[in-house]
Parts: structure tokens; C-alpha cells; sequence
């Protein structure tokens, strides 16, 4: 009976160690701090961009750089989509509050934001689909003008 015990403990301790991390619980625990979040996202873009560039410059030669051009398309697309995923998630899931209607500014500021959030979104796609660098530039801008917008109190 004791081995038993013990190896159900064990086999739970050994399962524990496989559970996959989330990073946003959706719950207001207060752990992520938003400068972090807009770090991520210059992050991301730098990457997408330095992806575009080596996207086009293996494409010179795409029989021989078959297997770095995959692995550059993959490494751009999971950047833009971890940009969309803390736009969806964490900002507009978590972040952005709706105020009353009565509250004109308020209401315009939360519009403003909503707008911003959704063109970031539809701009990580477009970095997604193609390796044109306005994308990357333009979603720059967004970033800024939102975190701008953000942080006004």
C-alpha cells in the first residue's frame, strides 16, 4: 500500500513538472505590468523586421537557403502573431475599460484606443502576409500613438 501512495505522489510530482505556462491568467492578480507588455511589442518588432530583411535576402538564392527562408517566415509570423495575441488579450481583454457614454472625453479617449488596437491588429496580419517594412513602420507608429494614449491620465 505505501508503494502504492508513493508512486502516485511521485507520478503527480513528474506530471506537475509538464503542465504548460500561460502568461496572461486573465484574472486581475496584477503579476504583468504594461511597460513590459510595450517592451514585448518593440520586441517583436524589431524582430519581424530583421526577419523581413533576411526573408528578402535569402530569396536571392531560395534553392540553396530553402531551409533558413522557413525558418525566417516562421520566426516573423510567430513574433506578429504573439503582437496580436497581447493587443486581443491583454489590452483589450484585460485593459481597456469601457467608461460611461455620459463621460464625453472618456468615451472619445476609449474610441481612440479601440480604433488603435484594431489597426495594430490588422497591420501585425499585413506583417504576417508580406515582407513589406512600411508594415513594420506603421505598426511602430500605432504602438507609440497607443501607448501615448494609454498612459495619458
Amino acid at each position: 500500500m505505501r508503494r502504492l501512495i508513493v508512486a502516485v505522489l511521485l507520478s503527480a510530482f513528474v506530471l506537475s513538472l509538464h503542465a504548460p505556462l500561460f502568461a496572461h491568467c486573465e484574472i486581475p492578480c496584477g503579476i504583468y505590468g504594461d511597460d513590459m507588455r510595450f517592451a514585448a511589442i518593440t520586441e517583436d518588432l524589431t524582430t519581424i523586421e530583421k526577419s523581413m530583411k533576411m526573408i528578402v535576402a535569402l530569396s536571392a538564392d531560395s534553392q540553396t537557403n530553402m531551409n533558413q527562408l522557413v525558418r525566417w517566415v516562421k520566426n516573423k509570423e510567430s513574433h506578429a502573431d504573439r503582437i496580436r495575441e497581447v493587443v486581443a488579450q491583454y489590452f483589450l481583454a484585460q485593459r481597456i475599460k469601457a467608461p460611461s457614454t455620459e463621460d464625453q472625453a472618456a468615451y472619445g479617449d476609449y474610441t481612440q484606443k479601440l480604433v488603435l488596437l484594431h489597426q495594430m491588429i490588422v497591420t501585425a496580419m499585413k506583417c504576417k502576409q508580406t515582407t513589406d517594412l512600411t508594415h513594420v513602420k506603421k505598426l511602430h507608429d500605432l504602438l507609440h500613438k497607443f501607448q501615448r494614449l494609454y498612459e495619458k491620465k
